[in-house]
């Protein structure tokens, strides 16, 4: 998988996992302009086994992917926290969001937190509120239902920003 050039619109899928609530959002980049396309997340129910949870984050995301045609993803890195099982979930469900898109054949960029506010909002450490502030003024068409749906699009948007340096790093690896 190449990234692909920077010219011309590019079409972003932004996933921030979970087992609960996947979101994701979708923007479209040119240069510095950034439009919003859709946002939403994908829901398993709670008392679904926890294989069955991963296969409905696939089927949704698989869904996503196929309606708003993206071809860049980008998705959040997981935070370790105390609590090493549910750190582990996270990352089953993280494992799945990066291979939905890549399964279409999707570039997927990894971004930090901290990195994602900092880039949407200005600092590492802002809050939900503050994101969701910004994302009114950088996308005010977006009406994220949801904290992981604006969190997902503040992940496209972060990639959107750094997918030049992203590229360069790829073509470097030789990927």
């Amino acid at each position: 998988m190449t990234a692909l050039p920077i010219r011309g619109p590019v079409r972003i899928i932004g996933i921030d996992p979970g087992l609960r609530r996947t979101g994701w959002g979708v923007i479209e980049a040119e240069g510095n302009r950034l439009i919003y396309v859709a946002c939403g997340s994908v829901e398993p129910r709670d008392d679904l086994p926890l294989s069955s949870r991963l296969l409905a984050i696939h089927e949704g995301l698989a869904a996503v992917l196929s309606d708003h045609k993206p071809i860049e993803a980008a998705v959040e890195q997981t935070f370790v926290n105390k609590d090493g099982v549910a750190t582990l979930k996270l990352g089953q469900a993280r494992g799945v969001a990066m291979l939905a898109p890549a399964m279409f054949g999707i570039s997927v960029a990894e971004y930090a937190p901290n990195q994602v506010k900092k880039t949407v909002v200005g600092a590492g450490h802002a809050d939900k509120q503050q994101i969701a502030m910004m994302l009114k003024i950088l996308l005010p068409k977006a009406e994220p239902p949801s904290a992981d749906a604006a969190d997902a699009l503040a992940i496209a948007i972060t990639h959107a920003h750094h997918r030049q340096s992203t590229a360069l790093r790829l073509k470097v690896a030789g990927l």
